[in-house]
């Protein structure tokens, strides 16, 4: 009952026109920046974090505001997943150099796209699932809500995207040069020490999940990025990257550090060109490179 509520609500938001949508989440956003002001402490304290030096607090407050914005609007467009046809899609996206992605999946061996939950990563995987006609595959961590979870993985797998489970992901990624599929890594989040390596972002240390790096070594499979730009006319430009140069000195434990950083250097920058596109209200620096000693030793 509560999944058919939850996707009879997504339905009708579908119907809302995508541009009158926005507009909308512009404005609701705007309602809930100025009531909530500084309280929105999640992603305001990951601004002050790397922005201190650069920002007044009163700059930092507004770009907070402006990424409140960002999000509300997602809240118009993502149903319109469930409106996406090849003939409507130019309404919605327009691609930038896609060729990049054809030249790694004509090797061969599969790709892996780099990406992070910046714009609006939930439509350009749907968008390019639908629109480059590739094996789409993507890792996600399943919601905790199991009727949210339904939802989102009926969206998430509308044009045939498969759905493979974090905590089940490392077959599958070794797999993917067999099967020549493209698979989406969101790469931005923080992961336990056993999982990652520590290597900057924004000049911070954040441990960063050290798989993509692992399997990109071991299957020779190109990396991509991939990344979403909300444009002037409501539109967003889903921009390929060419495929990235993997480090390779023959010290395994470094390759992976050191491309795992480049990764994280892909990212960073996209962030500091459209920081109002990234989910800064996630806890990116939680895992310390270190442990406090308590006082009394």
């Amino acid at each position: 009952m509560t999944y058919w509520a939850m996707y009879g609500g997504v339905w009708l938001l579908s119907l809302v026109p995508i541009r009158i949508g926005q507009g909308i989440g512009r404005m609701l956003g705007s309602v809930l920046a100025a009531v909530l002001k500084g309280r929105v402490t999640s992603s305001l304290n990951n601004l002050r974090y790397v922005f201190d030096d650069a920002m007044s607090e009163s700059e930092l407050i507004a770009l907070n505001g402006r990424i409140i914005a960002h999000f509300t609007q997602m809240l118009f467009e993502a149903p319109h997943i469930l409106r996406l046809t090849p003939r409507n899609l130019n309404r919605y996206v327009v691609f930038e150099n896609e060729d990049a992605l054809n030249r790694a999946i004509a090797k061969g061996r599969g790709v892996f796209m780099l990406t992070a939950h910046f714009g609006n990563w939930e439509f350009m995987s749907a968008a390019t699932a639908l629109g480059l006609h590739a094996k789409n595959a993507v890792v996600v961590r399943p919601a905790d809500f199991e009727p949210a979870d339904r939802l989102l993985t009926i969206l998430r797998s509308r044009f045939g995207t498969e759905i493979i489970p974090k905590r089940r992901a490392m077959k599958k990624l070794l797999a993917v040069k067999k099967e020549n599929k493209v698979i989406g890594i969101l790469l931005d989040q923080n992961v336990d020490w056993y999982e990652g390596v520590f290597v900057p972002f924004f000049g911070k240390p954040a441990c960063t999940n050290k798989g993509l790096a692992l399997v990109a070594l071991r299957t020779g499979s190109p990396v991509v990025p991939i990344f979403s730009v909300r444009q002037p006319d409501g539109r967003f430009r889903i921009i390929f990257e060419d495929e990235v140069v993997l480090k390779r000195s023959g010290d395994k434990i470094n390759d992976i550090e050191e491309n795992t950083a480049l990764f994280n250097q892909i990212i960073e920058k996209y962030v500091r060109r459209y920081p109002d596109h990234w989910f800064w209200f996630h806890k990116r620096w939680k895992t310390r490179p270190y442990c406090e000693l308590d006082q009394q030793f």
